[in-house]
């Protein structure tokens, strides 16, 4: 006890007190936190869990009892992020002692699930140490570690709530479970080899069980063996990294021929980045991600001299890469020794697997060894991903560690809104009482697992958070499966345009009073007009949107196959322009007989599909294999370019319709796109300089006839870091505040928070788009 608190324990007369506290505070060793405090200061009473929050009775000397609610916020626990909702004076009783009760589901509070949260270090000091019970065991955790949303089946958080239920503790945790001073003392997911989860290997030779299984894995990877690894939220199907039969392999096996996959590096050196050094261009921000809480997948650029095969990002310089989280995996890199390949364990598109015999059965085309363990995953979380852009990290996708994604949003949601997100990318929101929540990154909808997840993952959100909907948000789209699966629900569906959702998710996250000019650029979705939007600016605030500005519509031959088929979108922009296409070793004459007649030809304003253009008429790809690789293939050749001062700023000229609406014609762009005199480097980075232009002379036209506030940057053409910083770059040079989306992505798996703040604002204004 300091010198200030022995001052405070003079005689004086006792009294006693409530706290109800909310923010972060299960999960997170608040609890056993709030015992110790009330130890030392010498109060008695208790501490209870409640369905969302956590309430507090202590009795003692009113000095004592007063610095004990300043160090209740003053002094939390790291990962715990306490908020006082309300204090009062209670009657006082006299009391032995101070004591954790047990936990109470009657509540109204705000609830809070904790994420999944990586390895501390005197949980990994302890696996390291041999002679410790828990060397080397691969599920150690404590009060400030381990998983929590993957774990979590209801509240309040405790033991019998978690998947931890069917593991009974032995004597030894239960006794570090029950003892204040332990750093365990109501660790829920607490276990030891002797009462926890344990590894399983499964292989063509057998099954092996127990620590062998690790090192067998180990083995297995070393020779070049594709291994199934079940983490805290699904599988990873890992390889190693500098093995590039393997990658082939994994490719094929996948179906995966050309996209990117991600990396984990073991934890090497003082700081854990020694080897990721090695690799790739790291600067302090890189470092701190890398670092952070939730051990995110980060988007680094490869260092000139890398040894790493390129065909772990084949035509992209960047690659992504994280650093081990769980204990598994720590003990999995430290044992190879090298980085591994650590890309989703599902079949493409959809959520992660999480079921061991599901696993096997589904990815048994990929691989033959399974490393299993017999810990269930409540729901599945995908690593969640991140790219630095503009100086500040954009999530690309929102999963473990960091979803659900919380939004205080005062004065929205007088009735409990869920938002079922778009087709693509899926992620689900719901609102209510001035809050919202959005969920981990689901999956494309195409698929049967896909869809039930997604209706699990509703209905546990609901559930563990008590929220449940009067009315269902979804995309005007009506052939989304998400829409489909809302109309069905029996409740009143608000459905919401495609690019208003893009527009008030970054709103939602910046300031949803002020007026923006928000330029929301895609692939496609449905536009006010039925024709496929994508590359326009909007003007206005959540629920009263009004399109102000577009890129030049044009036909888009071949409907959704133009995605795929990058040569489509070049073929449609020569035509356009009135300029024959380069020789593609393709037949066109049909198909632009039927693009003359708009059979299956939509008009688009699609940004991506632009970019799509640009890439093939570039030479980069006539077809792609995954979404969005003519964009990023395009953007790392003009990456390339060393003299971006030197190229010139293409003007494309603004028209004006009758009703005021703005026109950018890009059609200045093609002659330059095909004028093979200039390097193949220079002309991307062109066609990005003069979009960028554009943008920023759109805002000046626009902002001279009707002023706005703050200028916006979203939909899923602003994940090219490229185009991104150069357009705020001209935007602030020219005297504008310019956003992009932080806390959720650019692209579809952030629209599901706008479709709910889009809904409610026009609920409140009396009257909703769609």
């Amino acid at each position: 006890m300091n010198m200030k608190e022995e001052q405070i324990t003079r005689p004086c007369k006792p009294e006693a007190r409530r706290w109800l506290i909310g923010g972060r505070v299960q999960g997170v060793g608040f609890r056993p936190f709030v015992y110790r405090l009330a130890q030392r200061f010498r109060l008695t009473g208790h501490v209870q869990n409640t369905s969302g929050q956590v309430v507090i009775e202590a009795a003692g000397k009113k000095k004592l009892l007063d610095v004990f609610g300043v160090a209740l916020l003053a002094e939390a626990p790291p990962l715990a992020q306490p908020e006082m909702v309300h204090v009062e004076k209670i009657p006082y009783l006299e009391r032995d002692g101070f004591e954790i009760l047990q936990s109470s589901d009657n509540s109204s509070g705000r609830i809070h699930i904790p994420p999944d949260y990586f390895l501390c270090d005197d949980c990994k000091r302890e696996m390291q140490t041999p002679g410790d019970r828990r060397y080397r065991y691969p599920f150690i955790n404590c009060t400030q570690c381990g998983p929590r949303y993957t774990l979590i089946t209801k509240l309040p958080y405790d033991r019998p709530n978690t998947v931890m239920t069917s593991f009974e503790l032995c004597s030894q945790c239960l006794r570090e479970y029950e003892d204040p001073g332990d750093r365990r003392f109501h660790a829920e997911p607490v276990a030891c080899p002797t009462c926890g989860p344990q590894l399983c290997l499964s292989a063509p030779e057998g099954r092996i069980n127990g620590p062998a299984a690790l090192t067998a894995s180990v083995t297995a990877l070393r020779r070049g063996e594709i291994v199934a690894v079940k983490g805290i939220g699904g599988y990873h199907l890992m390889c190693d990294a500098r093995n590039e039969t393997a990658i082939g392999q994994l490719r094929t096996n996948k179906h995966r021929p050309h996209k990117p996959l991600a990396l984990m590096f073991p934890w090497c050196g003082d700081d854990g980045l020694a080897q990721v050094r090695d690799e790739l261009e790291i600067d302090a921000q890189g470092q701190a991600l890398l670092r952070a809480p939730a051990r995110p997948i980060v988007l680094l650029r490869r260092r000139r001299d890398s040894m790493l095969p390129r065909s772990i990002t084949p035509g992209i310089r960047e690659i992504g890469v994280m650093l081990p989280y769980s204990p598994l995996h720590h003990l999995l890199l430290h044992e190879l020794d090298k980085p591994v390949v650590a890309t989703s364990g599902n079949v493409s598109g959809e959520p992660v697997l999480t079921a061991n015999a599901e696993a096997e059965t589904r990815l048994a085309r990929v691989t033959r060894v399974f490393l299993h363990h017999n810990r269930p995953i409540a729901r599945p979380a995908d690593d969640p991903v991140v790219r630095v852009i503009a100086g500040k990290p954009r999530l690309v996708r929102v999963g473990r560690g960091v979803g659900p994604v919380e939004f205080d949003l005062p004065g929205l949601f007088v009735q409990p809104l869920l938002a079922v997100g778009g087709h693509m990318k899926n992620s689900i929101a719901l609102g209510w009482n001035g809050r919202a929540i959005l969920s981990p990154h689901i999956g494309d909808l195409d698929a049967p697992r896909s869809m039930a997840v997604f209706e699990q993952v509703i209905s546990d959100l609901q559930r563990l958070y008590g929220a449940f909907p009067q009315a269902i948000v979804c995309d005007a789209h009506k052939g989304y499966a998400s829409s489909r699966w809302a109309d069905r629900q029996g409740l009143p569906l608000i459905p919401v345009w495609h690019h208003h959702a893009h527009a008030s998710a970054l709103a939602a996250e910046h300031s949803r009073e002020l007026t923006w000019l928000t330029f929301t650029w895609d692939g496609v979705g449905l536009g006010e007009d039925n024709t496929l939007w994508g590359g326009e600016a909007l003007l206005g605030r959540p629920g009263v949107w009004r399109r102000v500005a577009r890129l030049c519509p044009f036909r888009l031959p071949g409907g959704e196959r133009a995605g795929r088929e990058p040569w489509r979108s070049a073929a449609a922009l020569c035509w356009e322009s009135g300029i024959e296409p380069p020789a593609m070793g393709i037949r066109l004459e049909l198909l632009k007989k039927a693009w003359k007649k708009g059979l299956n030809s939509r008009v688009t304003t699609a940004g991506g599909r632009l970019f799509d253009g640009a890439a093939s008429l570039l030479g980069l790809l006539r077809h792609a294999s995954y979404e969005g690789q003519a964009g990023m293939y395009l953007e790392n050749i003009a990456d390339a370019c060393d003299s971006e001062s030197e190229v010139d700023v293409i003007d494309l000229p603004l028209f004006q319709s009758a009703t005021g609406l703005l026109t950018a014609d890009w059609k200045p762009l093609l002659p330059a796109l095909l004028n093979e005199a200039i390097p193949v480097a220079r002309r991307a980075m062109q066609f990005h300089l003069s979009l960028a232009n554009s943008i920023m002379v759109q805002a000046q036209r626009i902002h001279a006839s009707t002023p706005f506030d703050r200028v916006g940057l979203t939909g899923g053409v602003f994940q090219n870091k490229l185009l991104a910083e150069l357009a705020v770059s001209q935007l602030t040079a020219a005297g504008f505040e310019a956003y992009l989306p932080e806390r959720t992505p650019c692209n579809d798996g952030g629209i599901a928070l706008g479709q709910l703040v889009e809904a409610a604002a026009g609920l409140e204004a009396g009257a909703h788009g769609g």
